[in-house]
């Protein structure tokens, strides 16, 4: 060998360690678009964190070493800063607010970087019946709806771009109400076939499962053989199930509880039913999993309802030996003391039969209202009776209103208003509904922080926001969410990770990232590893918080000092850059056309 080639061969070598490429050797073209240096890397799995620099090229995760001297067109010094994947919100709301802010700041400065959305009712399939049923949310925000389908839903999302990847599952309210609209009433065997229809097209493009929210009418109507068959749809395109449940008397539970033990298979929920009926709940999401033959995911995990104060270990107990038993079953939380839903919710279920029109004049007549008032006021109502679940009306707080008349009760409690009216609570209650047509939301604190804190500990939970992507100005800065919706997630890394250490960094790390993306079949986000896509945040644990309250909720949160979606630095140097670099995720059935 001559001494140019040897020279030649020395030159490459001290190429190959400079750049320490996972790969192999680096050739010229092999340029990083960005470098990250001397970060503390938790790679999203659970375990502790190493030392080490991160290379990313085209959106993905080109290399993990030591990479200081590689060639990169930007690089970012992580010294003494955490590096993690981005963080996955197992439930968000935001298929509607991510058309008005694309940029979703009360995500991102969160370090959310992907989002699952679709409580029950979904952004499609969408008719012009429902479209005129629903006016008032998009009169709100002003938006008008050009999409029919899934496909062009989410083509709109990426013609307009979208700050952080969003992904969707397809609402069994919303398929039920495409054919039987707002009718509390059983869908014939033909209506069922299109019902099944319905999902099996949401499915093709994209939707990654089916949901329900059977607190919120006209869901309820629906019966459980009905969610068995829409989920069994779901299943044949490797879905999963995720629901908010509904609240059913212990007989009628025991005896679906009975039927279960005979199946096998899995189903989704989101548990928050009350009083005694909250075991027998269970049993039924575990009936429909089994027989639907599809995994289960319980949103928002929660023992809420003062009857149910101090249930949690039991309800984890009784999960953990579903799960023992076989069951694909799993659970998320926001790890707040106080939900957020819709006001109308606590009106009994018959009451909004026909939709929020026949609820409107329904509460206006005097001898309906009194029914309706009674069936609040019964303690042994045998449908999820929120009115019995808190302790009194200061624990209901006005949020979001659709009538700007009604704006200045943002943020007081039910209470305040009633004493201000001079009425009882619940006329208060109704008259809000009437003038606000049905459209108020509000914060019920419902819960206990001691379950709340078992929760989340348990391994197989997860974190979700449950709240749409806001900002604290513009249209969306008019309203009052629940703080959760800019604090979840530094909340959850301030008072459990560094003020009470019930868990520990590495651990909540893993139920924003790797649990979610493995629950959600995402393969190629959730964990920092060469060839995934570079959803990335950088943080200092000591200083990261949340700045939300219950008075003050429109305050984005403290501490990410870089957010990158896909490669791209969505916020950079603490503040947000503008770019719109999020993706559609479609589910496991999607089919290109």
């Amino acid at each position: 060998m001559n001494l140019r080639n040897r020279l030649l061969i020395v030159v490459l070598l001290a190429a190959c360690g400079a750049a320490a490429w996972t790969g192999g050797a680096q050739s010229p073209e092999a340029r990083f678009d960005l470098v990250i240096l001397n970060g503390h890397i938790i790679d999203g799995t659970g375990s502790p964190w190493y030392s080490g620099d991160i290379g990313i090229r085209d959106g993905r995760i080109a290399a993990i070493g030591s990479l200081a001297h590689a060639a990169a067109k930007r690089r970012i010094d992580a010294r003494g800063r955490v590096v993690a994947p981005g963080f996955i919100d197992m439930l968000g709301q935001s298929d509607l607010t991510i058309l008005v802010n694309p940029h979703v700041p009360s995500k991102i400065y969160q370090g959310i970087t992907t989002e699952i959305t679709g409580e029950g009712e979904s952004p499609a399939p969408l008719s012009d019946a429902l479209i005129r049923a629903d006016h008032l949310a998009y009169e709100h925000y002003h938006i008008t709806p050009d999409w029919k389908t899934f496909d062009e839903y989410f083509a709109r999302l990426e013609r307009q771009g979208i700050g952080i990847n969003l992904s969707s599952y397809v609402g069994a309210t919303s398929v039920r109400r495409m054919v039987l609209g707002d009718a509390d009433r059983a869908p014939t065997p033909e209506q069922l076939e299109q019902m099944k229809l319905l999902v099996r097209q949401a499915m093709q493009q994209g939707a990654r499962g089916l949901s329900s929210a059977l607190e919120y009418a006209p869901a309820p109507y629906a019966s459980t053989e009905e969610l068995i068959a829409l989920a069994s749809e779901a299943a044949r395109y490797g879905g999963i199930y995720a629901t908010h449940m509904r609240n059913e008397s212990d007989s009628e539970m025991d005896a679906l509880a009975a039927e279960a033990a005979k199946f096998g298979g899995i189903y989704a929920s989101h548990i928050r039913n009350e009083g005694d009926s909250i075991f027998p709940a269970l049993d039924e999401a575990f009936r429909i999993g089994r027989e639907a033959k599809i995994p289960v995911e319980i949103w928002h995990l929660k023992a809420a309802g003062k009857a149910n104060w101090g249930r949690m270990p039991q309800i984890v107990e009784r999960i953990q030996a579903a799960r023992a038993g076989g069951i694909d079953v799993s659970a998320n939380t926001y790890a707040y003391t106080a939900w957020f839903n819709s006001f109308s919710a606590f009106i009994p279920p018959w009451a909004h039969d026909g939709g929020d029109a026949k609820l409107i004049e329904r509460l206006k007549d005097p001898a309906t209202r009194a029914r309706i008032s009674k069936d609040m006021l019964n303690p042994k109502s045998d449908w999820d009776n929120e009115w019995q679940e808190i302790p009194g009306p200061e624990a209901i707080q006005i949020a979001v209103v659709q009538n700007p008349e009604l704006v200045p009760l943002q943020g007081k409690r039910l209470s305040e208003v009633a004493a201000m009216w001079k009425e009882d609570p619940i006329d208060a209650l109704c008259d809000i509904l009437i003038k606000d047509k049905a459209f108020t939301n509000v914060a019920v604190f419902g819960m206990d922080e001691p379950d709340v804190g078992l929760a989340l500990k348990q391994p197989w939970v997860s974190i979700d926001n449950d709240s749409q992507g806001t900002a604290p100005d513009g249209l969306l800065g008019a309203e009052h969410p629940h703080p959760r919706a800019y604090g979840t997630f530094p909340r959850i890394l301030r008072k459990y990770v560094r003020e009470e250490h019930a868990l520990t960094l590495e651990d909540a790390i893993r139920k924003f990232t790797s649990l979610p993306a493995q629950r959600m079949r995402f393969t190629d986000r959730g964990v920092l590893k060469q060839g995934m896509w570079a959803d990335v945040v950088i943080f200092d644990p000591q200083t990261i918080r949340d700045l939300a309250t219950f008075e003050q909720p429109n305050q984005l949160s403290e501490g990410m000092a870089y957010v990158l979606v896909n490669g791209v630095p969505v916020i950079a140097d603490g503040k947000m850059t503008g770019a719109l670099p999020g993706k559609v995720v479609r589910g496991p059935g999607y089919v290109t056309r």
